[in-house]
């Protein structure tokens, strides 16, 4: 799946991690938790692409991934145009700048020792050599391009409200000019007038500096927000990728569909008729056969059970992993005869 004509700031094909569950004294693997399992897409310059889905779907395993904090199993992962998946430390070190992170925790993620300056200096030290005047100089931009006064420099982590201490987090990402960020539910923890401020921060970033953003959410209302296009994960896997307008007018996935249904709708006295879906996720040690969400789908039928759906394109741009989706059918899915 290719993001765009130009060359992809990220592609990412047939990404796997697979963790091994060891037991005895020994320390024999006995089974493995697939928590990622054959996940591919592209995002180009300037866009934004937001992977949602449950909590364990494997999602922000997929951005430590990407940024070669956790090794993959299989898979590749192109950054720029070079393929980072092989690289030592030395060789990934070249390119550790060209991609960043923003974490979810304002407060963990940022050292409580450090002042706001030497937060934001230290990935400069590490990947620059500027005079101690140029570098103030620099963080002290950073930090009022992301709506801090340079006076900020001199204060502590705790010193900082939770939305200033993301946008400080921002700003050491921002540092050393990379050209993809991803960020792990990076607003989750902010009250959500302070959500607003930060999702419009990092989207006229992304205006400014043709960023691509690798982000992270399981709040559809953020996502809609900020994302130009969306991929659905479920259980390891993709079952839906869109962009954002499509999907939510019209989700293929019956998964996609129950989520946006889970949603609450602003007004209290609107009515409509939802998805519902019943039951667990099933567990990655040993999902299912055929299509993972095949247990909890009210529209499954025996080939489901039996055979994994390809994820296809049925429309340009648009791919989906469903039985029911490969004669193009877009409209409402029908529940089998004999089902409750």
């Amino acid at each position: 799946m290719t993001a765009a004509a130009t060359t992809p700031v990220l592609d990412v094909q047939g990404l796997r991690k697979h963790f091994p569950i060891q037991r005895g004294l020994l320390r024999r693997t006995v089974a493995e938790v697939k928590a990622v399992d054959g996940v591919s897409f592209a995002i180009g310059p300037g866009e934004t692409l937001c992977l949602v889905g449950e909590s364990g779907c494997g999602k922000s395993t997929v951005g430590k991934l990407v940024l070669r904090f956790i090794e993959p199993t299989e898979g590749r992962v192109m950054l720029n145009g070079v393929d980072i998946t092989g690289l030592d430390q030395a060789g990934m070190r070249r390119h550790r700048r060209d991609a960043q992170m923003v974490f979810q925790d304002p407060y963990a993620s940022l050292n409580p020792r450090l002042t706001a300056g030497t937060i934001v200096a230290e990935p400069l030290e590490n990947f620059e050599k500027l005079a101690a005047s140029e570098r103030e100089a620099r963080v002290a931009a950073v930090l009022e391009r992301v709506g801090l006064r340079a006076e900020a420099m001199r204060r502590y982590p705790f010193e900082f409200s939770g939305g200033q201490r993301q946008r400080l987090g921002i700003a050491r990402a921002l540092a050393v000019n990379p050209s993809l960020i991803v960020a792990d539910e990076p607003v989750s923890a902010l009250d959500v007038s302070v959500q607003a401020q930060v999702l419009n921060l990092l989207m006229d970033l992304q205006d400014e500096f043709r960023l691509a953003y690798l982000f992270v959410s399981h709040d559809l209302g953020v996502v809609e927000h900020i994302g130009h296009r969306i991929a659905v994960m479920y259980l390891g896997k993709i079952a839906e990728v869109a962009p954002k307008r499509e999907l939510f007018e019209n989700p293929l996935h019956p998964y996609t569909q129950a989520l946006i249904d889970a949603a609450p709708l602003p007004d209290p006295r609107a009515k409509r008729q939802r998805l519902v879906i019943e039951g667990d996720v099933p567990s990655p040690i040993s999902p299912p056969p055929g299509c993972r969400f095949h247990t909890r789908c009210p529209f499954a039928v025996s080939r489901c059970r039996a055979e994994e759906p390809a994820l296809r394109e049925t429309s340009a741009g648009r791919f989906v992993a469903c039985h029911l989706r490969e004669d193009g059918n877009t409209g409402a899915l029908v529940r089998p005869a004999g089902s409750p």
